[in-house]
């Protein structure tokens, strides 16, 4: 089930509100009932998925349990948290890695002429990087004394299932929604608010996302694009990725506020940025933070001096990479990013060329960024390859491929791409019109939603580019 299907829209989501506000107060009723909710939300794919999360909540809250029992400094408490960890990721190993170990394996023993293996076809289960993170997060943070334990099994499994962010985050740490389990508050302005947002992430992935999603697929799969064709692809898979994503990031942030909920913010204007390192502060925060929290400062961080540093920075962002897909082309990216990131930090966090004035530096950083969304859209690094080698005209196809023309440049589809460039650029975001609502934005935003829904069913069915990690 998607946020953005009228089986949601009109009947899921409706009769989940109508029945959680007519619950008692009380947070255990209302939480169990979410947990019911969310598993039918999460089942709606396929049944088989809601044991496999229902399996990494049992494995997590068995270790936090084990962990606030044991005194601390014991080797029960590490050896609870080595175990919940190691779990969590072989789960998430096998489930996302496998074939693409055993791909890369049948490669090498073909080299040698060694007897290839059968590849083992599984199923990707949807969402399961993030709910495995968030999962992990538990036992982690009642193991450094961050958050309490639940106080149920039926809490926690409400945490790890919660359907607002559960497929495409944000990833939600434990830490920062234990109380809210326990007490939250429910307004009529913190309704109004997640309803609003709701709307803006409802528009932005059909009216813009979805649209230029179209353009970019077109310029990736053509054979041979000019050289303005295929920036303006990429620029077009940019915009979609990102109207994408945080389209989605504000429908889960809305409807949490629905239900008294408050997640955190997940993009911050991220284009707006001057280098590569401001990016990874307003891009995917989420993501950032808990590789920040959970990986780069357990690894030492920038404590163990600078050659360590870059260390550290590389393999935060490689395994940040392969966490996003099993495939080549996710660890260069996340390569990509972490040389950046790394050589940004030798010269003092500045971006590459902080000497031009700041939307010179906006947009040579942008154009950083492109590169790495080449790497992120292809399927493979041959092609990936062969796009680089488009956009600075080495395939031999000119400027602008004559048929491709056709498909890229109707009047309509500039005008959406200048659409997307005005508001990616500009720092006022949905998360911040939403804070406050007044009677002129609910009359704008009831017309923007009629005419969202309108168009969603003229639509084919274009679900969430991150349901896919």
């Amino acid at each position: 089930m998607v946020f953005t299907s009228q089986i949601f829209l009109f009947y899921f989501l409706p009769l989940v509100l109508g029945i959680y506000y007519a619950l008692p107060k009380s947070s255990e009723w209302r939480n169990f009932f979410l947990l019911g909710a969310s598993y039918i939300f999460y089942g709606w794919w396929n049944p088989w998925f809601v044991l496999l999360m229902l399996f990494a909540t049992a494995v997590n809250y068995t270790g936090g349990w084990m962990i606030s029992r044991a005194p601390h400094g014991s080797a029960r408490r590490k050896w609870a948290l080595a175990g919940s960890v190691a779990v969590s990721l072989g789960t998430l190993g096998f489930f996302k890695y496998f074939m693409f170990f055993e791909s890369n394996l049948n490669t090498v023993l073909s080299w040698v002429d060694g007897p290839t293996l059968a590849v083992l076809q599984v199923t990707l289960p949807v969402g399961i990087s993030f709910y495995i993170f968030q999962s992990m997060t538990y036992a982690i943070d009642i193991y450094r004394g961050d958050a309490p334990p639940a106080r149920s099994f039926a809490d926690f499994a409400c945490f790890v299932s919660l359907f607002p962010q559960l497929v495409a985050g944000p990833i939600v740490r434990y830490n920062t929604i234990a109380a809210q389990l326990v007490q939250r508050d429910h307004t009529l302005e913190r309704f109004s608010s997640g309803s609003a947002l709701f709307i803006l992430g409802c528009a932005k992935k059909i009216l813009l996302a979805n649209v230029v999603g179209g353009i970019a697929d077109s310029a990736f799969e053509s054979e041979a694009p000019g050289v303005i064709d295929a920036w303006f692809g990429v620029a077009a898979y940019a915009f979609q990725i990102y109207f994408d994503f945080s389209a989605y990031s504000d429908m889960a942030i809305g409807l949490g506020r629905m239900l008294g909920f408050e997640f955190l913010r997940n993009f911050d204007s991220p284009y707006r940025s001057a280098s590569i390192t401001e990016f990874w502060r307003r891009w995917h925060i989420s993501l950032s933070t808990f590789l920040r929290d959970y990986l780069y400062i357990p690894l030492g961080g920038n404590r163990r001096g600078e050659r360590r540093t870059y260390i550290n920075l590389a393999i935060v962002m490689l395994l940040g990479g392969l966490w996003h897909g099993a495939n080549w082309t996710f660890v260069a990216w996340g390569g990509y990013h972490g040389a950046l990131l790394a050589f940004e930090r030798w010269r003092g966090k500045r971006g590459i060329v902080n000497f031009l004035p700041r939307p010179a530096q906006i947009a040579s950083t942008f154009v950083l960024i492109l590169f790495s969304w080449v790497l992120f859209r292809s399927p493979g690094l041959v092609d990936a390859g062969r796009y680089f080698g488009a956009m600075f005209g080495l395939n031999g196809g000119g400027a602008i491929a004559p048929l491709l023309a056709a498909e890229l440049y109707s009047p309509g589809h500039l005008v959406l791409m200048g659409l997307c460039a005005a508001l990616a650029f500009q720092p006022v975001q949905a998360y911040d019109l939403a804070n406050e609502v007044t009677w002129p934005k609910t009359v704008a935003l009831a017309s923007l939603f009629a005419a969202t829904v309108a168009a969603m069913f003229t639509q084919s069915f274009n679900p969430f580019l991150y349901f896919q990690f």
